[in-house]
């Protein structure tokens, strides 16, 4: 990656985690899931700006790849990066969660441009992928299904019956991304469910693994290109994060998992730490 590309993609994960703040703690703020969208930003900055085809001037053309974040909590991060590219108005991520607006607490398929599935309720995503993605197998479409998981739903037992269909159908078409964080919304993961190697309990299950740094932004494209060259299995990418990465107050803090107690003084740390973001 030279160094313009990457400073691109630099501005555009600066850009997302600023439209993450002012959803959570700006004037219209309903408050939010923070943590989670932050830790999140570089990959779907990635995901977005460089690998993804996607057209804002037609969400459903049938030669697309298909985003499904699992972890719909954090959607704040999701509808940054639809805005950015032009599904909907910037104007719209002012009326997050609000009765109004078309952007709600979770995605919602039926409401926002660009959502490809309603997700939220924890540890649906990998199968809702997996359907997408054997159908589009079935079509002959050659696109990509990518599916995002937080480490803290891979306790519910579906993910591990979608990895195991997954692998027997191999279907290569199909990228799992773990946002492996280690925090979720009352403390560490690892207190409430301890899952050992993420990539050797993946592997056994049928999958080729590829484990990477999420906030650095050239391992992140090279992951997700590396992906492009598996034809036999799905893929998992584990990609190790920081909660709340970018507003130094949050960082690997559970208090903001959901931050609706952001202070004047707060706010304004954040929007200086995000406007001196660099991806690693």
């Amino acid at each position: 990656m030279d160094y313009v590309q990457k400073q691109k993609l630099d501005d555009k994960a600066r850009m997302l985690r600023y439209h993450i703040l002012e959803m959570v703690a700006g004037e219209a703020s309903k408050g939010g899931h923070l943590g989670g969208s932050n830790s999140a930003a570089d990959i779907i900055a990635a995901l977005y700006f460089y690998k993804m085809k996607v057209d804002p001037q037609n969400p459903k053309d049938e030669d697309r790849d298909r985003f499904i974040l699992s972890k719909g909590h954090a959607a704040l991060v999701q509808y940054a990066a639809l805005a950015e590219l032009g599904f909907f108005p910037r104007e719209e991520l002012k009326k997050a969660k609000t009765l109004g607006g078309v952007l709600q607490g979770h995605p919602d398929m039926r409401r926002t441009p660009g959502i490809e599935a309603s997700t939220g309720s924890l540890g649906m995503g990998l199968s809702i992928a997996l359907g997408i993605a054997l159908g589009m197998q079935m079509d002959g479409n050659a696109r990509k299904v990518y599916v995002m998981m937080g480490d803290g739903e891979l306790a519910e037992g579906q993910i591990w019956e979608a990895a195991i269909a997954a692998a027997h159908r191999k279907l290569n078409n199909l990228v799992a991304i773990v946002d492996l964080n280690k925090i979720q919304a009352m403390g560490l993961t690892a207190d409430r469910m301890q899952i050992d190697d993420l990539l050797e309990r993946f592997a056994s299950f049928g999958w080729h693994t590829i484990q990477i740094d999420g906030h650095k932004i050239a391992e992140i494209c090279e992951a997700l290109d590396a992906a492009d060259d598996i034809f036999d299995k799905p893929v998992v990418i584990i990609a190790e994060t920081i909660k709340g990465k970018g507003v130094s107050f949050a960082e690997g803090n559970a208090a903001y998992h959901n931050a609706v107690g952001i202070t004047r003084e707060q706010y304004e740390i954040a929007k200086s730490d995000i406007a001196s973001y660099v991806c690693g």
